[in-house]
């Protein structure tokens, strides 16, 4: 290796102090002419940036609408719960029909067919059909008051009567009336407790017949009874001191469904006797008026509720009169429907009931066992009154 001079060490150290003396200071230049960076914009959110012209227009992003609602899940019944049913309350009428003969016979054998039923002209859908035998619910209303010995006896007559008639799974009741109601015995089935309270009628009390009131509340009564009832009315139809009108009773007639007259007059032999003898006399025939209108109230009260009237003229007549109501009771025909007419407007409505050929339409007709055609006749109540609608 060459050995360098004293004097040429000290030069090489001086050119090397000064050369890193000169790239230090160049360095230094250079950082201090370096241009600085552009500060940072922020776009404020309502616009572009401020400058100064004003803002710069920045377009907005469209806003984004919401998302539409989830629809709900069908909600299912829990199975805890079962099935879960929505009912409708229609309404259903009930109509018994007897069809008898012209003699009372009852006519068997029809069919469910062979009925048309009429609510206000309009046919109605039957929509249940049966034939009754089955027992009875029935009270005996009598009237029994210090009026005349002849209206007395056949008021007793035909009250023993129809207590033969009875059988053991029957229901009867027997309340007599004169100015008052008086129940002589509730509802039994032992046909001795009948005759007993029919024993207790030998002394009459007044002499009012107050037929109206009576027969007021004993339908109110019946009212509230369960099924069929039937009132066997043995009366001479005369009213005298009722408290409520002939009016107020045949609304009552018409707003009830299941319950049906049978009236039995009394005291027509002892009438027919005094218009033989009496028949020109200005004062009977004024006093007759008031039967003859006491029998009208008596069919009409019948034939309002679907029953009968009978008017008797000897004591013979009366178990045959109590074999007929029994017949026709125990004998006949219930049909059921729900009406077209659905509204509950306590309005009432007419009925009528036909009997037709379901074939052809035509009205029914009725042979007997010789083939030839039998007259007969459809007995039904005429109407009734719409439930009004229970808010």
């Amino acid at each position: 290796m060459a050995q360098f001079s004293p004097s040429t060490r000290r030069l090489v150290v001086v050119v090397l102090t000064l050369v890193l003396a000169f790239l230090t200071l160049a360095q230094a230049a250079a950082q201090e002419t370096k241009p600085e960076a552009a500060p940072s914009l922020q776009v404020p959110s309502a616009g572009g940036p401020e400058g100064e012209l004003g803002p710069y227009s920045v377009p907005k992003k469209p806003a984004q609408p919401p998302p539409p609602p989830e629809r709900p899940k069908p909600v299912r019944n829990p199975a805890e719960l079962g099935e879960i049913t929505i009912t409708r309350n229609v309404p259903l009428v009930n109509v018994d029909v007897m069809v008898t003969t012209q003699n009372g016979q009852f006519v068997p054998g029809l069919r469910k067919e062979n009925f048309r039923v009429l609510e206000d002209g309009a046919a109605q859908q039957v929509s249940s059909f049966s034939v009754s035998q089955a027992p009875i619910t029935a009270v005996m209303l009598v009237e029994f008051a210090s009026t005349h010995y002849g209206f007395m006896m056949d008021a007793l007559r035909a009250s023993y009567s129809f207590a033969e008639t009875l059988k053991p799974n029957d229901w009867i009741a027997v309340i007599s009336y004169d100015m008052r109601q008086y129940i002589l015995t509730d509802f039994t089935q032992d046909k001795r407790e009948v005759i007993a309270a029919l024993n207790q009628l030998r002394i009459p009390g007044f002499s009012e017949t107050n037929l109206f009131d009576a027969l007021y509340d004993t339908m109110d009564r019946l009212d509230g009874l369960p099924g069929r009832k039937y009132v066997i009315l043995i009366s001479s139809g005369r009213d005298t001191f009722s408290k409520i009108n002939y009016n107020r009773i045949l609304q009552k007639l018409r707003a009830s469904r299941d319950t049906t007259i049978f009236s039995i007059s009394t005291g027509r032999a002892f009438r027919e006797g005094m218009e033989a003898r009496y028949g020109r006399n200005i004062e009977f025939n004024a006093a007759n008026m008031d039967y003859l209108q006491a029998d009208n109230e008596m069919v009409t009260f019948a034939r309002y509720t679907g029953g009968r009237a009978y008017f008797p003229r000897f004591q013979a007549e009366f178990p045959e009169i109590f074999r007929d109501i029994g017949a026709s009771i125990r004998n006949q025909y219930l049909l059921s429907y729900h009406p077209t007419n659905t509204r509950q407007d306590a309005t009432y409505r007419k009925l009528k009931v036909e009997l037709v050929d379901p074939q052809s339409g035509k009205p029914l007709k009725v042979l007997d066992q010789k083939g030839k055609e039998v007259k007969y006749n459809v007995i039904s109540r005429e109407g009734y009154t719409a439930k009004p609608q229970v808010d």
